[in-house]
C-alpha cells in the first residue's frame, strides 16, 4: 500500500494538538544529561527525530529521591526548565510535538546515582535483586529502600504535579505518567513490591489508588488534555510479577483513568524483549475501559503498525530502539528502506557516540 493510504501516515488529533502522523517515539532513557541537566547535544537528539508525530523524552525526574540512574535528566530545577525549554523549541521549530515522561525510579535506584540527601522511597522496604550500574563505583547491589509513609506518599505526588507545571513552564506539548516498568508509580500497583496494610496496599484497588490520585492530581494542574499515563501489563521487568487477579486489577484502573478523560493510555508490550506475552484480551479489554486515546508499544513494524490501527486496537503505535539508530526512521519506514542496526553497546554511555552519529538519508 502506498504510504500516503495508509493510516499510519495520516494525521491525528491528541487533545488540542495535531499529529502529522500517528508514529510515536517511545521513551527511553539515553543517560546524556551530565549534572543531571538536559544539555545541547539532547536538543539535537530530539529534533533529528521530530518528523515523528510524537516525541515522548526519556524518563525524567520529578525530584531529587527520584534521581534512579546516572545522568538522567530532571525537571525540579531552573537549570533543568531552562535545558529543556532549548529542547521543545528546537524541536517545535523542526515542526515536531513533544510530551515529557515523568519518572520516579523508586527503589529502583542508588545513593551514587542521586544528588547529597536523597533518600530512596517505595511503597514498602523490599530490595531490588540485582545490581545497578554507577559512574563512581561501577555495578552496586540496590540497597534496600525506606517504606513511604502517608506524607512521603502525598510528597512524592506533589513533586509529580510540581514537575508537570515545570513542563509546561519549559514549552513541552504534556505530560505522560511513568507507570510502568518497575519504578515507583508501578511499584505500588503489584504486590512484588507494595505489601502495604493501609489505603495503598492489600486490595487492587488500594495499589492503584497512587496512580490514580497521581493522574488526577496531574489533570487538575494542566489540564487532562495534556496528561498520558503509560502501563505495563504482565511487564515483569524490576522485579515486577504476575500476580493473581493482574486482568481485574489492570481493567479496573483503567476504567478510573478514563472517568479522568486524560489524553491517552500508553500500553507497553515487551515480550518482543523476553518478557512474558501479553494477551491479546487484557489488551483488548483495558481499550474497552478506556475510552480516549491508546498508543499501542512493542515490537511493531510497519505491517504490524498499520494493522494496529487499521484493526482499531489503538489511535497511535510507538516504536522505541529503532528510533535510537534512524533519527529518520518515520522517511525509512515510509519509503521501505533498510534499517541502521542499534548498538546496544552505546544506549546508556556518555558522549556523542551511539548518540548522534547514526547516519541519515533524508
Amino acid at each position: 500500500m502506498k504510504a500516503e493510504k495508509m493510516k499510519l501516515f495520516s494525521t491525528h488529533k491528541l487533545g488540542n494538538i495535531e499529529l502529522k502522523n500517528r508514529i510515536v517515539m517511545a521513551p527511553m532513557t539515553r543517560a546524556r544529561a551530565n549534572g543531571n541537566i538536559p544539555n545541547d547535544m539532547m536538543a539535537t537528539y530530539y529534533a533529528k527525530r521530530a518528523d515523528a508525530g510524537l516525541i515522548i523524552t526519556e524518563g525524567t525526574a520529578p525530584s531529587p529521591n527520584g534521581l534512579g540512574y546516572a545522568r538522567i535528566p530532571g525537571i525540579y530545577s531552573q537549570s533543568q526548565i531552562n535545558g529543556w525549554k532549548k529542547i521543545t523549541k528546537t524541536v517545535h521549530n523542526n515542526g515536531g510535538k513533544i510530551f515529557m515522561q515523568i519518572m520516579h525510579t523508586g527503589r529502583v535506584s542508588h545513593p551514587l546515582n542521586m544528588e547529597e540527601g536523597a533518600r530512596i522511597l517505595a511503597p514498602s522496604a523490599i530490595a531490588l535483586s540485582g545490581e545497578m550500574y554507577t559512574d563512581q563505583e561501577g555495578l552496586k547491589p540496590y540497597p534496600t529502600p525506606e517504606a513511604m509513609s502517608i506524607e512521603e506518599i502525598k510528597q512524592a505526588q506533589a513533586e509529580f504535579v510540581e514537575a508537570a507545571r515545570n513542563a509546561i513552564e519549559a514549552g513541552f506539548d504534556g505530560v505522560e505518567i511513568h507507570a510502568a516498568n518497575g519504578y515507583l508509580a508501578n511499584q505500588f500497583l503489584n504486590p512484588a513490591s507494595n505489601q502495604r496494610n493501609d489505603i495503598y496496599g492489600g486490595s487492587a484497588e488500594n495499589r492503584n489508588r497512587f496512580v490514580i490520585e497521581l493522574a488526577e492530581q496531574v489533570a487538575n494542574a494542566i489540564g487532562a488534555d495534556k496528561t498520558g499515563v503509560r502501563l505495563s501489563p504482565y511487564g515483569v521487568f524490576n522485579d515486577m510479577e504476575i500476580y493473581e487477579g493482574i486482568d481485574e486489577a489492570f481493567i479496573s484502573l483503567a476504567r478510573e483513568l478514563d472517568k479522568l478523560k486524560l489524553v491517552y493510555l500508553h500500553l507497553v508490550d515487551l515480550s518482543a524483549q523476553g518478557a512474558p506475552e501479553v494477551p491479546q484480551s487484557i489488551k483488548d479489554s483495558i481499550r474497552s475501559a478506556f475510552k480516549g486515546n491508546v498508543i499501542i508499544n512493542g515490537g511493531l513494524n510497519k505491517d504490524t503498525a498499520e494493522a494496529t490501527l487499521n484493526e482499531e486496537k489503538g489511535e497511535l503505535v510507538a516504536f522505541g530502539v529503532p528510533f535510537i539508530s534512524n533519527p529518520d526512521l518515520v522517511y525509512k519506514i515510509e519509503n521501505d528502506l533498510e534499517l541502521n542496526a542499534p548498538d546496544p553497546d552505546t544506549f546508556f554511555t556518555p558522549g556523542i557516540e551511539g548518540y548522534l552519529d547514526y547516519p541519515t538519508l533524508n
